[in-house]
């Protein structure tokens, strides 16, 4: 029994004898004898613990457990009680009348205590869905957690990798722009590794990160293009998840170099209203006899997708487009901010 009772928490210790209060108060009003009076009391308590022997002992063993034909057994057999001692126990002891010296129908008692019985069940019934769906959030919400981590910690590998290989490139052609390469590297990955560990960061600290990740892969292009890095002023309200962005500029860049030799276009957009909404458009060119099926099937684009569904649920519009030559992602975000930390 200790174990059933130990379940419950603080605020149902708070609430449960408050409801019964008033449901006792509902009981024994009469307006023709306002008074408590001493049997109401009695018989109310009566009812208080057959409701308990079914609340915390029979649902937990049986109801719950889907042990129904058990449940209904020992349910017929609390209200048989209950029936019994109300008309063979406490009905002689409290009324000299006919009440107390006739045995009424069983029917007819259990029709006047059942209500009462039942309510105060119900009163447990509905605590504990309340509790169960608290729990399901809280599962939820840490299973969601989970996955948010091992996504994001997928983007910094794909991100290396990718880069690794561009330096190897510049290394074995002893090319004077490794070391630049090198340093713009460093800076991308310390911002990546230290200064974007939570799940937001400051908007315009991962403005200014796209800028230099953007600025890393435009030394591959050198003379075969044009890429353009506009965003209009950024507030410093806002926070925004980190990294969602660059998958979409990282793919873009790939995705231009790796069908063309020359006449690469890559234009970036980001703009941020009064009301905290972001606009980031992110269009890049590219030739069809690229393999550019991989591109939006790939780790990147997959995990990006994910994390918006779980950030930003019903918070954000994502529309990617593909015309033949030009490759267009749209996304709208509504960010939250920086106070509500």
């Amino acid at each position: 029994m200790k174990n059933f009772f130990g379940r419950l928490d603080k605020r149902e210790w708070l609430f449960g004898p408050l409801f019964l209060v008033v449901l006792f108060l509902l009981y024994s009003f009469d307006r023709d004898s306002p008074r408590i009076e001493a049997h109401k009391i009695v018989f109310f308590l009566h009812y208080m613990a057959c409701a308990g022997l079914i609340g915390y002992v029979l649902i937990p063993l049986y109801f719950y457990p889907k042990k129904y034909v058990r449940f209904a057994i020992f349910l017929i057999l609390v209200f048989l009680w209950a029936y019994l001692i109300e008309e063979l126990v406490l009905e002689p002891i409290f009324f000299d009348n006919g009440r107390g010296r006739n045995v009424s129908n069983i029917f007819i008692t259990l029709l006047d205590i059942a209500p009462l019985i039942v309510t105060m069940v119900s009163f447990k019934l509905a605590w504990d869905a309340k509790k169960k769906q608290s729990q399901l959030e809280r599962l939820q919400l840490s299973a969601q957690e989970s996955e948010l981590q091992f996504l994001k910690s997928q983007i910094n590998p794909h991100f290396l990798f990718n880069n690794l290989n561009n330096l190897y490139s510049y290394a074995i052609e002893n090319s004077s722009k490794t070391p630049s390469i090198i340093l713009e590297l460093s800076s991308v990955l310390r911002y990546m590794l230290y200064d974007c560990t939570g799940d937001f960061v400051p908007l315009k600290k991962e403005i200014e990160h796209l800028r230099d990740f953007t600025s890393l892969n435009e030394l591959q292009i050198e003379y075969r293009g044009k890429i353009a890095f506009n965003s209009t002023s950024v507030s410093d309200r806002y926070k925004i998840a980190p990294l969602i962005l660059m998958v979409f500029i990282e793919n873009a860049f790939k995705h231009s170099t790796g069908s063309q030799s020359n006449n690469i276009l890559l234009n970036i957009h980001i703009d941020v209203s009064e009301q905290g909404e972001l606009h980031f458009i992110c269009t890049n060119s590219f030739l069809n006899n690229s393999n550019n099926q991989s591109l939006s099937k790939g780790i990147g684009l997959e995990n990006v997708k994910k994390r918006l569904q779980i950030l930003y649920p019903n918070k954000h519009r994502l529309t990617i487009n593909d015309n033949g030559n030009i490759y267009k992602v749209n996304l709208t975000l509504q960010l939250e901010s920086i106070d509500l930390l």
